[in-house]
This record gives C-alpha cells, structure tokens and sequence, in this order.
C-alpha cells in the first residue's frame, strides 16, 4: 500500500509538471491557455480553420471565375446568333439575374435543337420533299387555280418557301361539335381500305375517344395500314395508360414524338413539341383543326377552365395528299422510315368542288418559320374587317404592331380569346397587351362558356387561315404546326358565323374598366410581359 502511495504521488508530481492547470486551475477560465497541451490544440485548432478559410476562399474565386467565364461565353452566342432583339435581351436578362440557373434554363430552352439524328433526316429530307410536291402538283393540272388579289400575296410566300401549291377541287366541311367530329373519324376509319394516319399533340383516353382506338384496331385486323404519331409530353396520359401495348398488339404502330427525359437534355431541346392535328385516311379525305383527339367531358376536368371548344375541317379532293406528305415527312423524321412513294394518288376519288385551298405545314426546318410572315400578310391584306380566335396570345412586337395598326387604319379589328384558358404565365403575359391593343381600337371578346380553343382568322370575308396555330411565339417559331390557306368566301362565311356565335357567349373588354384593375395585377403581368418572348 505504501508503494502504491509513493507511486500516486510520482505521478501527480508528472502530471503537474506537464500540465500545471491540473492543480493550479485559473478561476476565470483562462487555464486552457497556459496549458501546453491545450496551447498545442488550441494550435492546431487555428491551423486548421486556417486552411479550411484559405480552402473556401479558393473555391469562391474559383466559382467565380467559371461563373464568369460561361455567362461571357452564353451572352456572345446569344449576341451572335442575331434572333429578334427581345428575345435576346430576355435571355440576357435571365442570364444574369439569376446565377448558373439562368445559364441553364438557356442551355435546355435557348436554342433551337431536334437531336442529331432528327435534324439530319429533316435536312437530308427536305429536297426530295419539294421535288414530290412539285410533281404531285403537275400531276393534276384541272386543280391549279388563279388565287384571290388579297390572298395571292400570302400563296407567293408559301410557294417560295415551302413549294405548297394553291389547289381548287376541295370539299371541306366545318365540324364544331366534339361528338360529332369523333364519329366522322370513327365511321371514315371504319370505311377505309388502304391506310389509316394519325397525328395528334394530345391523346387522352376516355369517352368517345376509345372507339376511335376500337375502329383502329378493327381495320388493322383486316389489313389496313394504321399508323399514330403522338407528342411525347401532350399524350403522357396515353403513354401511361394501356392502349399503347394494345394498339400494337393489334397491329397499330404508335410512335411517341419527340420523347422526353434527361439524359436526353444535352441533345435534344425538351420543349420542343409536335403540335399538329392530323389524320388522312386512304388519300380520300384528310381531317385538320384545333381539336386534339379528347373527348372534353373527360379531359382536364379540374383545370376550372370549362370544357375545350374545338373545330376540325373535314377536307376531301387534291389537298387530301399534301395532308399525307406532312405525316410521312414527320414519320420519316422519327422514325428514320420512308413512305414518300408508297402510295398511288387517284383524282378520281375526290369531288369536284371549288374551295381553293393550300397547306402551311410549320416548324422548327427549313422554310418552316413562313407561318409568322404570312399571319402578318393576311392582316396587312384586310381593308374592312379582321376576325381572330386564339386559345393563347402571346404575340411578338411585328403581330401586335400590325392589329394596331389594322385598327388605325379604320378595319374592324375583333380579338376573341377565352376567359380563362389553362396557363397561368400565358395568361398574364397576354394581359400585358390588352390596354395599347384597346385603346387601338381593337375589339376584345373574353369568352366565358369554356376554353375556347379555336385558332383562326378571317380576313374581309374573303380568306381564313385555319388550322393548329395559336397567336404566340411558341407556334410561330417553335412547335410543328399546321394551318390551311382557304381562299373561298363560302367558307369563310361560315367560319365567320360560328365565330359570332362565340362573340354571342362572351364579354367585350372595356378600356375603362380594364385601366381600373388592381396595380398589383399590372405590376405581375408588366413582370411577364418582360419574359413574354421566352413563353
């Protein structure tokens, strides 16, 4: 025991020798300094901070620099590639307002890419195209046709760009109620005995829509030819729901349009979308408009939109084959197969009518942006009166310049758009132009018994465009579109007649009241008309 004592008091006598904190403590606290052990972590301590400090300094210097170094490197490829100056000030001014997020949102939206794959077909594709249609046009002599003075300005353009010739011989009948327009695709599918053509943006299952998968499927048993192409996004209800694998069971082929995911966003621009509504059965008769293949009692129900209130076009006679060079040139361009001279067109089948008609397939390729110069024609061509109806307004500066400038000119300009459509920012960037386009002298109708989704405009009684595209930047420059030329005032007429109808179930805009909103509503829609050219 008594050398366990002398060993504890060894060892104290150590302990206080190399820390005397341990039998001296300080009593405020300031032991740890004089303590070397604690001087040597505390030490260590500071080093290590030191370094960690130098370590973060470094990196912020470092982010810094490659900040600096892709928004310079962003800014002069958008400086160079000379788009219209308020579409390059908005990216610009995303670029730097928000940091990398805005070198981002440009990299996936700021330009115009198919995939590399897609953009060589549409450029190899292009020629041939143009030498078919050209031919096909020569094949039919008793359909070319004098156009109309005010449309012939508008048929010079899209010849010159797109080699579409202006063609008489047409029948085309207006469909303006969804039922109906379901069955006359169901019973013509049913009665087909060649091919059966398809395009839409979206598909949505449910309703009157699946008979028109039961008929596909039934005509596909006896041989007929049965083919869909569906945008990836605007159908991904389809997608997800089991008609696809049924389909193809059946022998339908279903390709999805220009599909979607991220290891897809170095290649492909994900918002660009295959917008046409299209089908053409046996090069007998072709069907175009704003209807995407819904049934509106099951579609977007909870949108507190109401239901969508589309037209389509039932079209027969020499139209009918460009109709059909559209969706091959799409199948073509997806799917890398070619159907250009797969099938034998026969005048002989179409009645002998006098709608003179031309087609403006547009998009992202060559010769496709022609849709945005031949709007602007068809409203610098109106004398007396000018009728549009769009889902979407979003228009570029020359679009909105020219209705005002229509209005000035004393035409009756009428702008009927929907109450409320399904798109919060379209809908207060479309906002922003209502007060300089009233006080112009525009007469706006908001439409208040659903989402109005007719895209169309009338010019003078004497011609319409009709068709896919909505008055936005979106259509005009981005999406594939389609949209029919119709020089015949018969039709145009009747166009005019159901848009009055629609004038009937809607509320004219007062300039009045329209400046007496909330100045937060205009401060939130002048925010968005900002980024009105990126929508």
């Amino acid at each position: 025991q008594t050398q366990q004592h002398r060993l504890q008091d060894h060892a104290n006598d150590l302990i206080e020798w190399v820390c005397p904190i341990a039998y001296h403590p300080d009593p405020v606290g300031s032991a740890r300094a004089i303590c070397p052990i604690h001087q040597g972590v505390a030490l260590l301590d500071g080093l290590e901070y030191d370094i960690q400090l130098l370590f973060s300094r470094f990196l912020g210097w470092l982010l810094l620099l490659f900040h600096t170094v892709i928004v310079a490197g962003i800014s002069l490829r958008v400086v160079m590639k000379r788009r219209p100056i308020g579409v390059s000030l908005a990216w610009l001014a995303l670029i730097y307002a928000i940091p990398f997020a805005g070198v981002g949102f440009y990299v996936l939206f700021g330009e115009i890419r198919l995939g590399r794959k897609r953009a060589e077909r549409a450029q190899a594709m292009y020629r041939p195209y143009a030498i078919w249609i050209r031919q096909l046009a020569r094949l039919f002599p008793q359909h070319c046709c004098e156009v109309g003075s005010k449309a012939r300005p508008l048929h010079d353009l899209i010849q010159g760009r797109l080699a579409m010739p202006m063609l008489s011989g047409n029948r085309m009948t207006l469909l303006h109620k969804p039922k109906s327009i379901v069955e006359e695709i169901v019973r013509d599918i049913r009665g087909s005995s060649q091919s059966c053509y398809l395009e839409f943006y979206i598909w949505h299952p449910g309703g009157d829509v699946d008979e028109v998968c039961e008929a596909l499927m039934e005509v596909a048993a006896r041989g007929v030819d049965c083919r869909v192409l569906l945008d990836s996004i605007g159908s991904k209800t389809f997608f997800r729901s089991s008609w696809p694998k049924t389909l193809r069971a059946a022998g339908v082929k279903v390709v999805e349009v220009l599909p979607v995911g991220a290891w897809r966003i170095p290649f492909q621009r994900q918002d660009l979308r295959m917008h046409r509504k299209l089908v053409v059965i046996d090069d007998k008769v072709g069907y175009t408009g704003s209807m995407n293949m819904v049934d509106p009692r099951f579609f977007k129900q909870d949108a507190g939109v109401g239901q969508w209130v589309d037209i389509m076009i039932r079209v027969q006679g020499p139209v009918v084959p460009l109709m059909w060079s559209t969706f091959v040139w799409d199948w073509e361009m997806e799917t890398g197969e070619r159907l250009l001279d797969s099938l034998q067109h026969e005048p002989e089948a179409w009645p002998q009518t006098n709608y003179r008609a031309q087609l403006i397939p547009s998009g992202p390729f060559v010769g496709g942006d022609c849709i945005q110069q031949s709007l602007l024609l068809a409203i610098y061509q109106a004398r007396h009166h000018l009728v549009l109806t769009t889902p979407y307004f979003v228009p570029d500066d020359p679009l909105a310049a020219a209705l005002s400038s229509a209005a000035a000119r004393g035409v009756l300009v009428q702008l009927v758009l929907p109450a409320r459509n399904d798109s919060l920012m379209a809908n207060h960037a479309s906002n922003s132009f209502m007060e300089d386009l009233l006080a112009a002298g525009v007469e706006i109708y908001r439409y208040d018994a659903g989402l109005l989704h007719t895209k169309s405009v009338l010019v003078d009684d004497d011609f319409a465009l009709v068709g896919t595209v909505n008055l936005d930047r979106r259509s005009l420059w981005l999406n594939f579109e389609i949209t029919l030329l119709i020089d015949n005032p018969v039709f145009v007429a009747e166009m005019n007649q159901l848009v009055q109808g629609y004038m009937l179930e809607a509320t004219p805009m007062s300039l009045t009241r329209w400046r007496a909103r909330p100045w937060y509503k205009k401060l939130l829609e002048n925010i968005f008309y900002l980024f009105s050219p990126l929508l």
